[in-house]
């Protein structure tokens, strides 16, 4: 071997050695107590959440963020009030794997103040412990802020949500008697509606149709919000069923109608999902899919994840039906299958045998999630874009509230609506792996900022806030209509310390 040789062979082991040390570095980092940061929503003594959450970004040393998890017992947090020898707070530390941490907890009691600990070996991490002045109420506790602006300060609210200004600039303006009339004869007979009024901050409520369990969905946003800050006095009619009901063009004369799903050949006014609703208010309670648990169960890190783009559902859609087809005819790009049969039953022979339901965290196994509209739009999307996956969404003409704030090919890659260009889709993200992983943390990083609890109450409130506006006649509490009463707090009653006077709404 010639001397020129060796010393290159020699030089290209200490490039490897060097590099392999400098990767151990960055693996092997601790984070500073100092150094890590610590932040968010759940730091704040007046903003009330179902479930309060803040953020632990670990750092080290040289103020290089962790980008790896130190682990996921590193952090240990207390919460205490120096008043009460025992806390009714439940705390978890979720492990995001990114080197940062979610901590969320649930009060079931309000407190004059607490202190909230965070610890790295018990040292106090930042500017820890971080002392919350009271009262500080927990969810429960009917103390509603009487400043509508001073409250979507204390929650940071945006100033404006696209969705909402493009839905009420269909009208001029709303006359509540008028809509007492003639929304239930056009749509009660055929469609399960609920009629609201909230007056004095107090709901009320008929319902028409048949099918109106929906309703406690409805219910329990208002009268948390209610609990919270003093709602504007007006009279609104929801959609409990999936479809969006205003077929009317907007030239025509068309009523207002709160729901759930909109479409582009309909004028119903969107608000979030129910099932996003019931998440954000069940979060740490009988819910085990919200936006915060997800990003703790993401699946692997990137290069580990498998190749293949998944699903899993029912059979709610002709397309569905295409996708199992496409899934057997290509099994090394697409595992799609069925969990449930109910609209297609006579067809189960040909896109069975069903397979049983896979955990949503175990979604994230998997690189490539593929997105279908159900009956409406399928409601799993906030969850797969918080999932350290890649969302291949087909076009739709359905949407969620949040739609319209996403922009193809930087938070997900499009597909279209009779899935035709689907596999190339497919093979285009394997040819791309590094830019669909940014199109991936893209995705996840807007879920992050725009759809947690918090933002989920702004845009309620804002919504209800703008089209109280737009009343002409002043709402009542029609005939018929039933009080939509406060859950009992009698275990943990709570004082308010705010005086109940009404507001200049």
């Amino acid at each position: 071997m010639s001397l020129r040789l060796f010393s290159w062979l020699l030089l290209l082991l200490c490039l490897d050695v060097f590099r392999r040390e400098l990767a151990g570095a960055e693996a092997g980092s601790v984070p500073s107590a100092a150094k890590t940061l610590v932040w968010g929503p759940g730091l704040e003594a007046n903003l009330v959440l179902p479930a309060r959450f803040f953020y632990i970004q670990a750092v080290d040393s040289s103020g290089r963020n962790l980008t790896t998890s130190p682990g996921e017992k590193t952090f240990e947090v207390k919460i205490v009030s120096p008043v009460e020898h025992f806390t009714r707070i439940w705390i978890q530390i979720l492990d995001r794997q990114d080197g940062s941490f979610l901590v969320r907890y649930r009060m079931y009691a309000t407190y004059t103040d607490i202190h909230v600990h965070v610890l790295l070996k018990d040292e106090h991490v930042a500017k820890s412990p971080f002392i919350l002045k009271g009262p500080v109420y927990h969810e429960g506790c009917d103390c509603p802020q009487p400043s509508g602006s001073v409250w979507e300060a204390h929650m940071h609210c945006p100033q404006s949500f696209p969705q909402i200004d493009k839905d009420l600039a269909l009208y001029a303006s709303v006359d509540p008697d008028l809509n007492a009339q003639e929304i239930p004869q056009r749509f009660g007979q055929r469609q399960s509606l609920c009629h609201y009024t909230v007056k004095d901050n107090k709901v009320y409520v008929k319902t028409f149709g048949e099918h109106v369990g929906f309703r406690i969905f409805m219910d329990s946003i208002l009268l948390s919000l209610s609990r919270k800050v003093r709602l504007p006095d007006m009279e609104f009619f929801v959609n409990l069923g999936d479809w969006p009901l205003e077929k009317r063009k907007p030239t025509e004369r068309i009523h207002p109608i709160f729901s759930w799903c909109g479409s582009n050949n309909t004028s119903d006014i969107v608000m979030p999902t129910y099932d996003l609703t019931e998440s954000v208010l069940e979060t740490m309670g009988r819910v085990s899919l919200d936006m915060m648990s997800v990003q703790a169960n993401t699946g692997p890190p990137w290069p580990e994840k498998n190749a293949t783009a998944f699903w899993r559902g029912r059979d709610s859609r002709q397309e569905r039906l295409e996708l199992v087809k496409l899934s057997r005819a290509h099994p090394s790009m697409i595992d799609a299958a069925f969990t449930n049969f109910f609209f297609f039953k006579h067809d189960e022979s040909l896109y069975g045998p069903l397979v049983k339901h896979v955990s949503f965290f175990d979604f994230f196994k998997y690189k490539y999630q593929i997105n279908i509209d159900g009956t409406v739009a399928a409601y799993r999307l906030p969850y797969l874009l918080a999932g350290d996956s890649v969302v291949l969404k087909q076009d739709s003409g359905y949407y969620e509230h949040f739609y319209n704030e996403l922009r193809p090919w930087e938070h997900y890659i499009p597909i279209r609506a009779d899935l035709g260009d689907l596999l190339e889709k497919i093979q285009w993200a394997r040819d791309h792996d590094e830019e669909v992983q940014k199109i991936a943390l893209a995705g996840r990083q807007y879920a992050r900022n725009h759809l947690m609890g918090d933002k989920i109450f702004c845009y309620y409130y804002k919504l209800f806030q703008e089209y109280a506006k737009l009343q002409i006649t002043e709402p009542k509490i029609r005939e018929g209509m039933e009080l939509v009463e406060q859950p009992s707090d009698d275990l943990f009653p709570c004082f308010c310390h705010r005086t109940r006077t009404k507001d200049e709404l």
